[in-house]
């Protein structure tokens, strides 16, 4: 299945991804789903008070 997500290595304390593996299980997500709702409500949350964050597409997917 081709996907246009970008792949990335996150570390946790074990205890917090732990209980976000919990919350995802009760939430019917997988890690990844709920490690994604978190990361979007927190940018949404932050553009809300801030104003939306710009994208550059010439530069999203170049390191």
């Amino acid at each position: 299945m081709a996907t246009n997500k970008i792949q990335t290595g996150v570390r946790f304390e074990p205890d917090l991804l732990y209980k976000i593996t919990v919350i995802a299980k009760q939430n019917k997500r997988s890690l990844n789903g709920q490690l994604e709702f978190l990361a979007q409500t927190c940018v949404s949350e932050y553009e809300s008070q801030n104003g939306e964050i710009p994208v550059d597409e010439k530069t999203l997917y170049t390191k």
